[in-house]
């Protein structure tokens, strides 16, 4: 899906003379990716000279790219600061990466707790970029 059909998908809607937050299309999926330590090796932002020579996981732009090219939505998250937003944009064209949106200034330390509500599903990167399975594993969620 291009970045045009996204944005249109993704704009201001009304429901009832209100304004209300965008559904995704069932089987839409919208993928936020880390780059640091995700699709390519772990560059600290104190040594942002690496950033332009770092090397993409090949089956990261494999798998993402696909995942692109089936509709869903790329969006890079990222720990970067917003100075390595022009070496970060370049990078990911250089090496092929499609995607819709770039966001900086993730959180840095991890142990990540995502409150939202819309539907949060999270998936710890462990080296390999594969297509996702379902598995049944506990999580924390608010008390009924």
């Amino acid at each position: 899906m291009k970045k045009e059909e996204v944005d249109k998908m993704l704009s201001d809607k009304l429901q009832d003379g209100e304004h209300v937050s965008p559904v995704l299309p069932e089987g839409v999926k919208n993928y936020l990716i880390d780059i640091d330590g995700t699709i390519t090796e772990d560059v600290p932002n104190e040594e942002p000279e690496r950033m332009a020579t770092c090397k993409p996981f090949p089956d990261a732009l494999a798998t993402l790219n696909k995942w692109y090219d089936e509709g869903h939505i790329i969006c890079f998250f990222t720990s970067r600061t917003e100075e390595h937003r022009e070496v970060t944009e370049n990078w990911l064209n250089e090496h092929g990466f499609n995607y819709h949106s770039l966001l900086m200034g993730k959180p840095r330390g991890g142990n990540y707790h995502w409150i939202d509500n819309h539907l949060v599903r999270a998936t710890r990167y462990k080296g390999k970029f594969t297509d996702l399975v379902e598995k049944d594993v506990t999580i924390e969620v608010f008390k009924d």
